[in-house]
C-alpha cells in the first residue's frame, strides 16, 4: 500500500516545482469518428470499423494505420478452424462479388455483457474467391462460407494479412436519437 501513496506524492511535489499542473483536466466532450462498416454473422447484420491492418497496401485502402507487426499474432499451420487463437477468421470477398465481409465471431451479446470466449478484435483474413462468378450468392456466415468450398463454389486461400476489427457494441437502431 505504500507504494501508490508514494508515487502520488512525488506527483504532487513535481506540480508544485512545474509551472504546468500534474494533472490535466478535460473540459470538454471530445469525439472521433470512424466509417462504420458492415459484415455478416451468422446471418445477422454486424457493425465493425477498422484500426490497424498488417499489410501496408490494405491499410491505405482502409485508411489504417499500417501494424506490421499484428503478424507476429499469426499462429503455426496448418490450424483447423475450430482451434482458437488470438486470431480469429474473417472472410473477404476481392472480386466485389459481395460487399461485407463474414466475421466468425463476434461478442454475444454486444458490449461488456458478452460472455463469448471467442471473439477477439484480432482478425487474420481468408479471401473467398467465386469460381464462377455468374453463381455467386450472399454468403453471411462462417458455415455458409465453408459449404460453398465443401461443395467446389469457392476458394479459400488464408493471407498473412492480420486486421484490428472491433465489433462495435451497439446497434444504428441503438444510436438512433429518440424524439
Amino acid at each position: 500500500m505504500l507504494r501508490p501513496y508514494f508515487l502520488w506524492v512525488v506527483v504532487l511535489l513535481l506540480s508544485a516545482c512545474s509551472s504546468r499542473p500534474a494533472v490535466d483536466v478535460v473540459t470538454s466532450v471530445q469525439s472521433v469518428s470512424f466509417p462504420i462498416l458492415r459484415a455478416w454473422h451468422e446471418g445477422k447484420e454486424v457493425l465493425y470499423i477498422t484500426t490497424d491492418v498488417s499489410d501496408q497496401a490494405v491499410a491505405k485502402a482502409k485508411n489504417a494505420n499500417y501494424a506490421p507487426r499484428l503478424r507476429n499474432t499469426i499462429p503455426q499451420y496448418p490450424k483447423p478452424p475450430q482451434v482458437k487463437t488470438a486470431l480469429e477468421r474473417v472472410y473477404s470477398f476481392p472480386n466485389k462479388e459481395q460487399a461485407r465481409t463474414v466475421f466468425a465471431s463476434v461478442p454475444e451479446p454486444l458490449g461488456y455483457a458478452s460472455d463469448n470466449p471467442h471473439y477477439s478484435p484480432l482478425w487474420l483474413m481468408y479471401v473467398v474467391v467465386w469460381k464462377d462468378p455468374s453463381k455467386a450468392t450472399e454468403l453471411t456466415s462462417e458455415e455458409a462460407v465453408l459449404t460453398a468450398e465443401d461443395q467446389g463454389l469457392v476458394t479459400i486461400e488464408r493471407t498473412d494479412i492480420v486486421l484490428n476489427c472491433p465489433v462495435i457494441p451497439f446497434s444504428l437502431a441503438d444510436s438512433r436519437p429518440t424524439k
